[in-house]
């Protein structure tokens, strides 16, 4: 399951990716750092979950980087899209998420 959910993260990274280079137009330099602060996390974790079935806790890293890119990157795309900065508040816990994803290839 985790791969073919990287495969649809890393398909939406991808279309997402294309509607910020040729559609997304925001007024605000804030909400465009936002896209593309989402967009980039949002394409390496992609990869990270594509990769996880090879890691020593693949369910526990792969949910991990699953849960945080969904609560960061989910955040900070909405931030940009709708201008609402309440959404932001998601974002450090998604964070925090992806710390806690990649500290379980360590221990």
């Amino acid at each position: 399951p985790l791969v073919r959910i990287a495969g649809l993260f890393g398909a939406s990274a991808i279309g997402a990716a294309a509607y910020g280079a040729h559609a997304f137009k925001p007024r605000d330099s804030a909400l465009a750092k936002s896209y593309e602060n989402a967009l980039r996390m949002h394409l390496l974790h992609s990869a990270m979950i594509a990769m996880s079935p090879q890691l020593p806790r693949p369910l526990l890293s792969g949910s991990l980087f699953v849960a945080g890119t969904v609560l960061f990157s989910g955040s900070c795309y909405a931030v940009a899209l709708t201008g609402d900065r309440s959404y932001s508040k998601l974002a450090p816990a998604g964070g925090v998420t992806l710390i806690v994803a990649w500290l379980s290839l360590v221990v």
